[in-house]
Parts: structure tokens; C-alpha cells; sequence
């Protein structure tokens, strides 16, 4: 499976979008990831350290990959 290169300025963009809706996350997050599989691509944050615990850390998550993957114009 093609790796899916990350755009830079769409994962500032994407994580910024994120951090409006779950601000206490914002400082935590490096990027969005695309891991390839053998049926696609599981897609994460890489975090600075452990990722935070709770539910609102998976929410701040999938909302930044739903950005970045709008922005991208990425679809699965």
C-alpha cells in the first residue's frame, strides 16, 4: 500500500480547527498520521508523550483527522 504524505500546512490548519473545539488538547498534539495497512490507512495523532486520557482527547482526535482529511480532500 502508497503511504499518504502529510501536508504540513494542512496539518496546522487541521489541528487548529481542532484545538477551537477542544482547546486544552491543542499543546498536547504533533500531527496527524496515515499508518498504511493492508485495506488502507489508520489514521492518529502523534502526541507529544502519552496521549491524554478521556473521551474528549479521542474527540479532539477525530476531529482533527476529519479536518485534515476535508482539507486534503481525502476520501475513504
Amino acid at each position: 500500500m502508497q503511504s499518504i504524505e502529510i501536508d504540513p500546512e494542512l496539518n496546522r490548519i487541521a489541528l487548529a480547527e481542532a484545538a477551537q473545539q477542544y482547546p486544552e488538547f491543542a499543546d498536547h498534539a504533533l500531527r496527524v498520521i496515515a499508518r498504511p495497512l493492508s485495506g488502507g490507512f489508520a489514521w492518529q495523532l502523534e502526541w507529544k508523550g502519552a496521549p491524554p486520557p478521556g473521551q474528549q482527547a479521542w474527540e479532539f482526535q477525530n476531529t482533527a483527522i476529519r479536518a485534515y482529511k476535508r482539507l486534503a480532500r481525502i476520501m475513504e
